[in-house]
């Protein structure tokens, strides 16, 4: 089986640090300063995407300059807001992947994004293959789903996504792929629901008893 990870919120506990760095880019930009859950809700786009969710009033080029400082306050806030694993998560990786199943990684984060925080997390040499938004459609589009399946030499029905947000759970859909819920992250277990995926687990460590 080839499980397909969302990072942030699902296998990342990373979201304080995502609100903070989304807070101060806009108070860099002397923009109004979201929420602690409009940031929440935009968990798991591009960055550019989740730019222009949170701040609709602005042009296309402080969108993609927004995009920049915000990459830069979550690189630099490594030894402030330190990115860890949730409880359970490295153990139950062990113990799939002692089973065979490959791992792969399908993220809304930069490619310079996601490589510091596997780095920080000692992870970096530990997935099979992974897709950032920078390097291919944001999420929900199916884009990145269908380029990991083709490149593992995976079928969509050997695949499972597992990922906290409606985004990971509407792409797994269009390409095809089951989708696992996980209801401690970013989005509301009731907006999970709404996409009626093959499973939510209130643990990262319950997936181990379905599969």
């Amino acid at each position: 089986m080839l499980f397909i990870f969302d990072w942030d919120g699902t296998l990342c506990d990373s979201l304080e640090r995502i609100i903070v760095s989304a807070q101060r880019a806009a108070g860099d930009f002397q923009l109004p300063v979201p929420a602690s859950t409009e940031v929440r809700s935009i968990v798991g786009l591009g960055l550019v995407e989740a730019m222009r969710s949170l701040f609709p009033a602005v042009n296309e080029e402080q969108h993609q300059s927004l995009a920049e400082c915000y990459r830069q306050h979550f690189l630099n806030l490594g030894e402030e807001l330190p990115s860890a694993l949730y409880p359970g998560v490295l153990d139950t990786l062990e113990k799939l992947r002692s089973e065979n199943h490959r791992f792969a990684i399908a993220t809304g984060k930069s490619r310079i994004g996601l490589d510091s925080v596997l780095k920080e997390v000692g992870l970096e040499n530990y997935f099979d293959a992974s897709r950032c938004a920078d390097e291919t459609q944001s999420k929900p589009h199916p884009q990145m789903l269908y380029e990991l399946l083709q490149e593992l030499d995976h079928r969509a029905e050997d695949a499972l996504m597992v990922g906290d947000t409606d985004f990971d759970l509407i792409m797994a859909q269009a390409a095809g792929v089951r989708a696992i819920g996980v209801s401690y992250g970013a989005h509301p277990l009731e907006r999970l629901q709404k996409c009626n995926p093959h499973l939510i687990v209130e643990r990262f460590s319950n997936i181990r008893d379905h599969f």
